[in-house]
């Protein structure tokens, strides 16, 4: 859960090309697949950005490392 107690709504953001921002200034480009109550996300097609750097990495991201999540398509508001 977040801070506020609610469940993260991420829902307008599934099937959508994400730039999320992890701890350590690690920044990781993918398409969000699911997430679950403590904000640990399933993301496909992923890859690390570092530099001109890019590095295929897994697809789960735990919740606690997450800083901030950014889409990179349009997203719909009403959902």
């Amino acid at each position: 859960m977040s801070r506020s107690g609610q469940p993260p709504d991420l829902k307008k953001y599934m099937d959508k090309k994400l730039q999320i921002k992890l701890n350590a200034n690690r920044l990781v480009i993918g398409t969000l697949r699911g997430f679950d109550q403590f904000m640990n996300l399933v993301v496909d097609n992923t890859v690390e950005v570092n530099g001109n750097e890019k590095t295929d990495i897994g697809m789960v991201i735990r919740g606690n490392s997450v800083v901030t999540v950014e889409a990179l398509e349009p997203v719909n508001r009403m959902q």
